[in-house]
């Protein structure tokens, strides 16, 4: 029998709906797949200009391993490599000559002994050739280069190495028994806890002489001061990669050791030193300048003298300190009221008797508190003053030692405190943040201000990046706000902002400050709460990648070491805070 009309008709109906969502299906997924590939394509363009971005930096920065590497070769007396690089290519090398690496040229620790009192010697069996270091892994999270042959490698975009033409005592033992015990703790940071697992307990010094080096000791290991061998460093593009990631690259610590402070009341500057690898001091509102010797790579630290630095009328403690680049003696600025003195210099080489502290007798402060100093990065040694006077002072050493005059770069562009102040490496360029919520970048050769920008709160500091020359951090009044980042290129523009809520307080103390990496991608904070912050300027987040209980009370700052993987602590416990980056 024949179909009925009637279900044929059913049926045909039945087969065009089966083709239509067959075919809308197949459109469907022909949409997703074309999708798929657009995303994949831009993917794939993104990653291939990283690679570029990359490999120029790579290729700069073997370029400037292998000038460095000479300058030492020349430095130790082999003048037949300096020669050119024809008879480079014709004379024996006692580098290599392959590829370089962005990590620092590494010394055996027996190199210490090849350089002479007072100028370097030529000697035929002293000088350790230098080795080559492996080339530099993006993905570590970890922002020093670390290489277990050297003792004082600095990493990529802090001072170049620079060696004094006297006999450096910094590889050599010390001569004396630890004092105090030693706290571990081995628990890896985890985002948003407590990475540097705290150690409750904390390793007390007591306050005789028998837990402080005998005063020789203390000067054998002192940064012998020597004419200076300046060099540029080199600029690296950081800005593009600000932002540029969706998740933070986490940095893996450990508490090795929370030692006491020794002073007696709250600590306010910590500092390390340019020259020598193995010291950093402490100064607090007891008016101590404490030096301290670290032992094992940041395992622990040891006292070695306690200095007082107050001031020589009425007795203030320092309110800021700064280290000389030559790393022989340490600057200290107090108040103008009263006349007191306003700069004192703490003499780090004097072995006999007690390290003498001298005192400038220029004023040019005229009232409040000096709140900032700090070295100019240039080949010309000058340091920057900012003070509650409103004023910026420059100050040259021009007549010799200790001879120090001042010069008022400008006292009416900011109409409140200047709360800090820094030097561009790439200009002639002073920066100066204000509590009149102005920051100002005054130009040495034009003798104006090249830059100024205005900001809704008031500003507590300013800190350029060590690696990429115009971008530079200031700390701000607003919470959750306290961090922006800034294009020296781009007026009246912000390019990035950080920060974090606080449980202990409601507004920003100028107590709190921060510091940069090494490799200038990160910024560490301290905080009214007893918190270390970390800051991964790639995180496009507005808060801290990680944040870190350290301490048990608020943590004023927490600084990198520039050769060591190693942050230094300090808080208003009166401990001092080590924490090795593994």
């Amino acid at each position: 029998m024949n179909t009925p009309p009637i279900e044929k008709k059913v049926k045909i109906e039945k087969e065009e709906e089966v083709n239509g969502i067959e075919e809308q299906n197949r459109m469907e997924q022909e949409e997703a797949l074309v999708a798929l590939i657009e995303h994949r394509t831009k993917e794939v363009e993104h990653l291939r200009q990283r690679i570029t971005y990359y490999k120029s930096q790579f290729d700069e920065a073997e370029n400037r391993l292998e000038e460095t590497q000479l300058k030492l070769a020349r430095l130790q007396g082999r003048e037949n490599i300096a020669a050119s690089t024809t008879s480079r290519g014709n004379r024996a090398s006692p580098m290599t000559s392959k590829r370089r690496s962005t990590s620092p040229i590494q010394i055996s620790e027996g190199s210490s002994h090849s350089l002479s009192e007072s100028k370097p010697q030529r000697r035929k069996d002293s000088n350790p050739p230098l080795r080559k270091s492996p080339a530099p892994d993006w993905k570590m999270s970890s922002p020093f280069q670390k290489n277990e042959y050297s003792s004082r490698s600095v990493p990529q975009g802090k001072r170049p190495l620079v060696i004094p033409d006297v006999k450096p005592r910094v590889s050599q033992p010390l001569k004396m028994t630890e004092s105090g015990p030693k706290f571990s703790n081995t628990s890896d940071s985890q985002a948003g806890g407590s990475g540097f697992a705290h150690v409750t307990s904390t390793a007390r010094l007591k306050a005789d002489k028998s837990h402080r080096m005998p005063e020789k000791e203390a000067s054998e290991i002192q940064p012998k001061g020597t004419k200076r061998k300046f060099e540029q460093k080199e600029h690296r593009e950081l800005i593009p990669l600000i932002g540029s990631y969706s998740s933070a690259s986490m940095i893996r610590c450990q508490t090795s050791c929370v030692i006491s402070s020794q002073h007696k009341r709250k600590l306010r500057t910590i500092i390390s030193c340019p020259t020598n690898d193995q010291l950093f001091a402490s100064s607090a509102l007891d008016g101590l300048v404490n030096l301290w010797k670290i032992h094992g790579r940041g395992s622990t630290a040891d006292l070695l003298s306690s200095t007082d630095c107050l001031s020589s009328k009425h007795r203030r403690w320092p309110e800021d300190v700064a280290w000389h680049p030559e790393g022989d003696s340490l600057f200290s600025v107090y108040s103008a009221d009263g006349g007191d003195s306003q700069i004192s210099i703490l003499n780090l080489n004097k072995g006999k008797g007690k390290m003498r502290v001298s005192f400038l007798e220029e004023k040019p402060h005229v009232k409040g508190i000096i709140n900032n100093i700090i070295f100019m990065p240039w080949e010309d040694i000058q340091f920057v003053t900012g003070g509650s006077d409103h004023a910026v002072i420059m100050w040259n050493n021009r007549d010799g030692e200790n001879s120090w005059k001042p010069k008022a770069l400008h006292r009416s562009f900011h109409s409140s405190a200047v709360m800090g102040v820094a030097g561009l490496q790439h200009k002639k360029v002073v920066m100066s943040a204000g509590a009149d919520k102005r920051i100002i970048g005054f130009d040495l050769i034009s003798q104006r201000a090249e830059y100024k920008h205005q900001i809704e709160t008031k500003c507590m500091s300013v800190l350029p990046n060590p690696c990429d020359f115009n971008l530079f951090m200031v700390q701000t009044g607003t919470i959750e706000r306290q961090l922006r980042l800034f294009d020296f290129r781009l007026r009246q523009t912000e390019v990035h902002a950080f920060g974090w809520k606080q449980e202990s307080s409601d507004s920003q103390s100028a107590l709190i400050n921060q510091a940069w990496s090494p490799d200038g991608l990160y910024i560490t904070s301290g905080s009214v709460d007893p918190v270390i912050h970390i800051f991964d300027i790639r995180y496009n987040s507005h808060k801290p990648s990680q944040s870190i209980k350290a301490h048990q009370k608020r943590v004023f700052k927490a600084v990198w070491h520039h050769a060591v993987p190693l942050l230094i602590s300090i808080s208003s416990d009166l401990n001092i805070g080590l924490h090795k980056i593994i």
